[in-house]
């Protein structure tokens, strides 16, 4: 049931009544998010739209090209008709900059070019006028000039005169979504996106698209300075090392990829390990509300992404990965950015993990005045693992404690939902696996849009005393309310 909306032009924006523990201000929060996401990718389509019509209207891909999986270069040569307009020398500069939104825009194309005549030799006057080429889609007529740069041409002396100029462009002066669009079938998606991972163009190409794969990894090098190698995932990600099968298309089979985020330098085997380039943000956030001296238990801890920028603020970090690998670089990542000291790593299940060295140091953490975030970045299975921490310190050591005199841990714990109302469902899962209610202890975050109708949430709080301990675990039912002095976790949503 909505619980309000609002109106922009002719679009109408329901809010979900939200899960209890997301404040109004989160909600309005969320709106303003969703709303300037909307506005941005409205803008890009349009801008895409845009784009492909004007690149359609100056090029024209010759037919011989449709169906190539071969890529040759040499078949995309054209020779095209473009506008231009003459310009006296002396004043060259100031009316190319007057004329730049209209001037043509091409890689490797020079946009002012001397004249020929007719014989197509160099004009004998050369040197007294140079020709700027136009954008055909903006300028098809001397009325074509905006007021801008019509009063520029008049006050430069400029005759709003345009003649035509024959240009060639070749594979090096087209994009790599015209050169895709030319060669795939007609009316097919086309792709020329991917994520870089150092060296490394991953892609995520569709089954129309596999027939051409070879053709668009050589594309996308060609077309992208310092990407070296482009592989494309060829299976679902393996949720329990998090890594994925993926075939080389183009250039060399060197996997191992050197990143740097946020200040910090990783190397890692993109081949055997996990990582997201899209998620740089998240990792920034969480590490923003971590102070020196606080204690960073990493579940999932993957090359250290969290880790390492973690112990580099000063915090002490258990650091945890199931994956092999991922333990061999996290321990090479924290040697190279010299924080080896400050982290300990470990090679387990997760589960295993939080019930053996977690558990072993909690009670000593929680007696002190600094902080402990428990990160769990495993959005498959993330929020059945908070299972483990159910009855984790046995028995409660006295039962006249105030829920106030322990240091409880903070826990940042994300997982996917495809669920309407995605920030309720990872609530109700968490609760589910903890048995116990958070309503008004938690707050969500959207990280990230990763599919249509999938989201990728982050849900944090403090981690019940009840939880923890054993006798507060027995038969209790998780719509029972929480201790009224519980300790309430920040607003994580800034």
């Amino acid at each position: 049931m909505a619980a309000g909306w609002r109106g922009s032009g002719r679009l109408l924006f329901l809010f979900p009544k939200h899960h209890s523990c997301v404040s109004v201000s989160q909600n309005l929060n969320q709106f303003a998010r969703i709303s300037l996401q909307f506005s941005s990718v409205v803008h890009s389509q349009k801008a895409m739209t845009d784009h492909l019509q004007t690149d359609l209207g100056l090029y024209k891909p010759p037919q011989t090209v449709r169906g190539m999986t071969e890529l040759d270069r040499t078949a995309f040569s054209q020779t095209v008709s473009v506008p231009a307009i003459r310009i006296p020398t002396k004043v060259l500069n100031k009316v190319v900059k007057s004329l730049k939104k209209v001037a043509l825009q091409r890689p490797g194309l020079k946009r002012v070019v001397e004249e020929h005549n007719e014989d197509g030799n160099k004009d004998s006057s050369q040197g007294e006028h140079r020709l700027l080429l136009l954008d055909p889609n903006n300028i098809t007529s001397t009325d074509s000039f905006g007021s801008e740069e019509a009063e520029a041409l008049k006050a430069y002396g400029v005759p709003q005169e345009i003649q035509k100029y024959q240009v060639k462009l070749t594979y090096e002066n087209l994009k790599s979504e015209e050169i895709l669009r030319a060669v795939l079938p007609e009316g097919q998606d086309v792709t020329s996106g991917f994520s870089r991972v150092g060296h490394i163009a991953h892609m995520n190409l569709r089954d129309h698209q596999l027939p051409y794969r070879k053709l668009i990894g050589q594309v996308i090098i060609d077309k992208n300075p310092g990407v070296t190698c482009v592989v494309n995932k060829s299976n679902t990600i393996d949720s329990t090392y998090r890594n994925f099968q993926m075939e080389v298309l183009a250039g060399e089979s060197n996997m191992v990829a050197k990143v740097r985020e946020n200040g910090v330098l990783y190397e890692f085997d993109f081949s055997l390990v996990y990582w997201n380039p899209r998620l740089s943000t998240e990792h920034e956030r969480i590490v923003s509300l971590l102070q020196r001296g606080d204690t960073v238990v990493d579940v999932f801890a993957g090359v250290g992404p969290f880790a390492i920028p973690a112990a580099r603020r000063g915090c002490e970090v258990l650091a945890n990965d199931l994956n092999p690998e991922s333990f061999r670089w996290l321990q090479h990542n924290a040697k190279l950015n010299k924080v080896d000291r400050k982290i300990t790593s470990f090679n387990m299940d997760g589960r295993d993990f939080i019930r053996g060295p977690v558990r072993e140091r909690l009670p000593s953490l929680m007696k002190g005045s600094q902080k402990i975030h428990v990160v769990m970045n495993l959005p498959a299975l993330a929020l059945e693992f908070l299972d483990a921490f159910r009855g984790l310190l046995g028995p409660e050591p006295d039962q006249s404690l105030s829920c106030l005199d322990d240091n409880l841990p903070q826990v940042h714990c994300y997982g996917f939902s495809k669920e309407d109302d995605a920030q309720r469902d990872v609530v109700e899962r968490a609760e589910a696996s903890l048995k116990i209610s958070l309503r008004g202890q938690c707050s969500v975050h959207l990280v990230r849009n990763v599919a249509p109708n999938k989201e990728m949430m982050c849900v944090s709080f403090t981690l019940p005393r009840g939880v923890l301990y054993s006798t507060h675990t027995q038969d209790r039912d998780i719509s029972e309310e929480p201790c009224p002095k519980k300790q309430k976790c920040e607003d994580l949503t800034d």
